[in-house]
């Protein structure tokens, strides 16, 4: 049975190390919506980085899930001091929980907060796609995946939640 692939891309308005009360605050509230949503009907598995430190994105070692990628929009920094973006790349059972789990709790008081900690773009935030049962999605994926959302719209080849598509059997 085919499950649902999501990945997540924003430009944060400061880099990742900014001690600045602002990004420690979107820090404690993401780590503690990431535990929630692993706790969430329908949640596979989500991209990890061995030895887990957010400011070693591009250096990190993330396993079946492939090399950090990031989107040719991205023109921040890649390094410890100056990378400033959030992604995330996630695997569900369907659509349906997904979608819950992004816009209901303690996710969607973190969505009504987004523009305090990314900045506003013309890109798409997000895509979905579907994988084939035991298949790790990787992180070029999702970020081919989002910039075909972004340059040809929802299509079954990467969609979002309010233009959706069924998976092929």
């Amino acid at each position: 049975m085919p499950h649902l692939a999501l990945y997540t891309f924003g430009v944060l308005k400061s880099p990742l190390a900014d001690p600045a009360p602002l990004t420690r605050e979107f820090y404690e509230i993401g780590e503690t919506v990431y535990r929630k949503i692993g706790q969430h009907p329908g949640y596979l598995a989500r991209a990890e980085a061995a030895g887990g430190d957010p400011g070693l994105l591009f250096e990190a070692d993330w396993g079946a899930w492939g090399e950090f990628a990031v989107p040719t929009w991205y023109d921040k920094g890649r390094t410890v001091e100056t990378t400033a973006l959030a992604a995330t790349l996630s695997l569900w059972t369907d659509l349906r929980p997904a979608l819950e789990a992004v816009y209901t709790g303690l996710h969607r008081e973190a969505l009504n907060r987004r523009y305090d900690w990314f900045e506003r773009t013309e890109h798409p935030n997000y895509v979905c796609w579907w994988v084939s049962d035991g298949v790790i999605p990787t992180w070029q994926e999702g970020v081919s995946r989002l910039e075909h959302l972004h340059d040809d719209g929802s299509a079954p080849h990467a969609f979002t939640f309010h233009q959706s598509f069924a998976p092929e059997r």
